[in-house]
């Protein structure tokens, strides 16, 4: 019999297999989980050599898993110009005078991080950088990632000026005479790859393992980077540094890696995404690094009008426009190279927000199990800001995940003020429509996105819940239906995810056999206020039966 080499009692366990905690123990040994039960119970686990772990009536619950994070974009933005702790549009410009002037040698100033609602209408202007770095080129992104902020003399080394049209990706917003204003949207974002020195070595590996400690101290165990293997953005291949970091012993989480489907290259990209996916599968175990998702952009987002509706954005004055945002394929299109991936045993990550862009991304998943039947491949939706009604039951009937972003589901300045005024009528009754999903039967699945926002799990357990961001005081978003339970929201981020991540069979609950992913709260969230929900936090957090995390501990 294996003994354990450490036991929790004296505390609250969450199994995630019954509806609340009970008060119980729990062994672990040789990184799994050996028995449940109380002390006496477990004795015969117990030798000399075991450490017990005074849970001192705290909550043990299985560790928390991110479907949907870009954690060494995040890590890369924490090293260069990063504007995400500016809270005003002179702060954010502030940040980029003082970044320019303490990195006096880098040819352009690159970074990432402003919010669009510090500036008016979401779109800062190019003078605003001229201001303070006017010399070298200056390309900031946007918090999101779906636009970037630059100043003029990046658009003059890109010879972008009045007469460069916009892309079909993407649009440049323009000053009176047809020049770049200063802020570009999507697709136009590519008109500088060709220009700027991208990421320097070894940063994106800094980057990753910055992140995996922010990450694990929020009680994360493992994740689903949505965007790898790709040269976009100048992050070179991030599947490599997944793979030199777990070689090096560095890699301490599990994780997933979705391959980014080139919006150019066409279904001839396939053959290339299954031999890196074959090579990772050869020189890695599965519940470490696997490479077996396909991340699809279908949309953009709704705060620059780039998401794809089905009724038409409106202009300041309230009347429809002829603009229903962007979609990145025919239809048609998708729907059969989403086919051949699901033929070759891909799983698909749709980026699908505007409630056009998660028809069109079911329509595909509906294709693919037509044509070929049912895949096992767990496919699955990210973002889901707007869902149709008569799309809420098509998630369950046809086996797609609803990926949810939960933090962003409530007022707040950038959806009341660039998003909820340009949208039809009652729009914001069909915004994030996670506990109408879970009535519909649908599989949840919880990711952050960050670094657009905060990778906490618990930030994002307590917008679910109460539909009001933490310490907020404006009204619940939406009707009441749209609220999930806790059990719902934190199932989802535990187990949902670790069933997305095709991790189902060795983590997600606490049970006999399975490994000790676990994380320890200090509260117990089943026994406080649900506006109290924010204030708990991670106490510590393992992985395979090893402490990787202690608050208040170096480690």
């Amino acid at each position: 019999m294996t003994v354990a080499s450490t036991i929790f009692g004296n505390g609250l366990v969450y199994t995630g297999l019954e509806q609340g905690p009970r008060p119980a123990a729990v062994a672990i040994g040789e990184g799994r989980v050996l028995a449940i039960g109380s002390i006496d119970e477990l004795s015969a686990f117990v030798t000399r050599d075991t450490h017990h772990v005074d849970l001192r009536g705290r909550l043990l619950i299985p560790g928390f898993q991110d479907a949907h994070v870009h954690p060494i974009m995040a890590g890369v933005e924490h090293l260069q110009c990063d504007l995400n702790e500016a809270t005003t549009a002179d702060e954010a410009v502030a940040a980029v005078r003082d970044y320019a002037q303490s990195h006096p040698d880098e040819p352009w100033i690159i970074g990432a991080g402003w919010a669009m609602d510090l500036f008016p209408g979401g779109t800062p202007t190019r003078q605003m950088l001229d201001a303070v770095v006017s010399d070298r080129p200056v390309l900031i992104q946007n918090r999101d990632h779906h636009g970037a902020w630059a100043n003029t003399k990046a658009f003059e080394v890109a010879g972008i000026d009045a007469s460069t049209h916009d892309p079909a990706s993407g649009r440049l917003e323009r000053e009176a005479d047809g020049y770049p204003a200063g802020t570009v949207h999507e697709g136009a974002m590519g008109l500088f790859d060709h220009l700027h020195p991208g990421i320097a070595p070894g940063q994106a590996r800094e980057g990753l393992l910055w992140a995996q400690e922010l990450m694990v101290s929020y009680g994360i165990t493992a994740w689903q980077d949505a965007w790898v293997g790709a040269s976009e953005e100048g992050f070179g291949d991030t599947l490599a540094v997944y793979r030199q970091a777990l070689e090096a012993n560095e890699l301490k989480v599990r994780v997933r890696a979705a391959q980014w489907w080139d919006r150019v290259a066409g279904p001839e990209q396939i053959e290339g995404i299954l031999a890196r996916r074959d090579q990772i599968a050869a020189s890695c175990d599965p519940l470490r690094l696997s490479a077996g998702t396909v991340k699809v952009m279908v949309d953009g987002v709704a705060e620059n009008f780039t998401a794809a509706m089905h009724a038409p954005y409106r202009d300041n004055h309230g009347h429809a426009t002829d603009n229903h945002g962007i979609e990145f394929f025919e239809p048609g299109q998708m729907r059969q190279f989403v086919t051949d991936l699901d033929a070759n045993g891909m799983q698909v990550h749709f980026h699908a927000l505007g409630d056009r862009a998660v028809t069109d991304a079911l329509d595909a998943v509906e294709h693919a199990l037509t044509v070929n039947g049912p895949s096992g491949n767990r496919h699955h939706l990210a973002h889901l800001q707007v869902v149709r009604s008569e799309d809420a039951p098509r998630f369950a009937a046809i086996g797609a995940t609803a990926n949810i972003q939960a933090l962003w589901a409530c007022h707040e300045e950038q959806l009341d003020e660039l998003t909820l005024p340009f949208m039809e009528d009652g729009a914001v009754q069909r915004h994030y429509p996670f506990g109408e999903l879970a009535a519909a039967g649908a599989h949840l699945a919880a990711g952050s996105d960050w670094a657009v926002s905060s990778p906490n799990p618990i930030l994002a357990i307590h917008v679910a819940v109460n539909r009001v961001e933490p310490g907020g005081s404006l009204p619940a978003l939406g009707p009441k239906q749209h609220k999930l339970t806790l059990k719902a929201i934190l199932d989802a981020y535990t187990q949902g995810t670790a069933w997305v991540n095709h991790l189902d069979a060795a983590t997600g609950t606490i049970r006999p056999g399975a490994l000790a992913d676990l994380a320890i709260l200090d509260k117990n969230l089943f026994d406080i206020p649900s506006q109290d929900l924010h204030t708990v936090q991670v106490d510590q957090t393992w992985i395979a039966g090893e402490l990787v995390f202690a608050r208040g501990v170096s480690q």
